[in-house]
Order: structure tokens, then C-alpha cells, then sequence
């Protein structure tokens, strides 16, 4: 095994990390803006909003994220329209086609993750809330809103993950992250095995930390469902 190409490789592959990470970061965090709309639009009850989120869900949940990122990028540009409107120049960047893929993409999933959330939120604190007299933006901030991000947040983590993975696809679009960066070594010097393992190496050291971070944040925002300690003097007393 030739450990100084590795080296080299590695080198190479980690200039890719910070517009893989930009790309993920970014696509999530516009993505959970746009599905905490897509969720509230979903539990309105007016059926102008929900079903129109019910096609755009089931849209980008049964197609491919290739074939999303192909028609950004390659399909709306045969539109005159498009290519004579303000829009061109962003859409005419691999950069913004692809944060617009992702974006549209985990915004759909998201907003599932969401929605259940919010479901998942006991009626008895809600209607107590009220009861109270707490205004509607008050109950939302400090009821519904937290308990609501204490329940997405594991399956918020999995799409976090997928996403960070999901940015390969953006290579497709020339695009040099660290896949797109891998494929151009790998035409190069026709030494796939090795620049593969290498890149696979390093996004799954970026899921590790990803994971840690979520674990962190969990530890956190559970710690009322975790008992006290009990003392070998309670314990002592409870068998007597």
C-alpha cells in the first residue's frame, strides 16, 4: 500500500471538505425554514394550503435527488423565459443550482419529521396553556416550539447525516467537493480503490462528529427524563 499517496490523496480530498459542509449546513438550514412552513401549511386545515404541500412532499420524496439536480440545472436553462429573467444568474451556477436541490429536497422530508412533531405535542399542555391566558406566539415559543424540536431531533440528525452524503451528487454539476475532487484523482491516476477509501474515510469522519453533536444535543434536551441518582442511603432506607 502506498501510504504516501494516500497521504497526498487525503491532502487533496480535505480542500473539498468545506464546500461540502457548506453545502450541507446550508441546504439545512434553509430546508427547516421552508418545512416548518410546509408542516404548519399541512396542519392549517384550508385545503388551498395543504394540498398543494401534499404534492409538493410527494414530489420530491418519490423522485431521485439526481434527477432534481439535472432539471435545476440542466432543464430550466431551456426555458427563455428563465434564461432572459433576473433568475439566470443564479440558476446558471452549479453552486446555487445544487444548495436549490438539496434545499427543496430535505425541505420535503423535513417537513414530515416536523409535522409528526407537532402532533406529538400533548393537547392537555396546549389547552392548559390557553387556559392561562397565554397568547398564541407566547404558546408556540415556549410550549410547542421546544417540545416539538425535543422530539424531531433524532430523526432531524438522520437527515442531517443524508444530507452531508447527498452533496456527492453535486459533483455531477462540476462541482469540487470531495467527490468531485475524488473523481478528477481518479481520472488522473486510474487508482480508484485507493482515492475511494480515502473519501469515504473522510465523510465518515465528518458523520462521526455530526453524530456526537446530535447525541450532545439530545443529552441535553432530555435531561428531565433521566432520574437522579439515588444514594446508597435511600437505597438502604427503601430496603428497611
Amino acid at each position: 500500500m502506498d501510504f504516501s499517496f494516500l497521504y497526498g490523496t487525503l491532502l487533496t480530498l480535505l480542500t473539498g471538505v468545506p464546500l461540502t459542509l457548506q453545502l450541507a449546513v446550508s441546504s439545512v438550514a434553509l430546508g427547516t425554514v421552508l418545512a416548518i412552513v410546509l408542516a404548519l401549511a399541512r396542519l392549517s386545515g384550508l385545503p388551498l394550503l395543504a394540498w398543494p404541500t401534499r404534492f409538493y412532499v410527494f414530489v420530491f420524496r418519490s423522485t431521485p435527488l439526481l434527477v432534481q439536480i439535472f432539471l435545476i440545472y440542466h432543464g430550466l436553462g431551456q426555458f427563455p423565459a428563465i434564461r432572459t429573467s433576473f433568475l439566470w444568474p443564479i440558476l446558471r451556477e452549479p453552486y446555487w443550482c445544487a444548495l436549490i436541490a438539496l434545499t427543496l429536497n430535505t425541505a420535503a422530508y423535513s417537513s414530515e419529521v416536523i409535522r409528526g412533531a407537532l402532533l406529538s405535542v400533548p393537547s392537555g399542555q396546549i389547552e392548559a396553556a390557553r387556559a392561562c391566558g397565554m397568547r398564541t406566539t407566547v404558546l408556540y415559543r415556549r410550549i410547542v416550539f421546544p417540545l416539538t424540536l425535543r422530539q424531531a431531533l433524532p430523526a432531524y440528525g438522520n437527515e442531517f447525516i443524508l444530507m452531508v452524503k447527498a452533496t456527492s451528487l453535486a459533483s455531477i454539476i462540476t462541482l469540487m467537493e470531495v467527490t468531485g475532487l475524488a473523481a478528477k484523482l481518479i481520472s488522473q491516476s486510474f487508482r480508484a480503490i485507493e482515492i475511494l477509501v480515502v473519501a469515504g474515510a473522510i465523510y465518515l469522519l465528518i458523520n462521526f462528529l455530526v453524530t456526537r453533536l446530535l447525541q450532545w444535543a439530545d443529552y441535553g434536551l432530555t435531561g428531565h427524563l433521566r432520574l437522579p441518582p439515588v444514594s446508597v442511603d435511600a437505597q438502604q432506607r427503601g430496603a428497611r
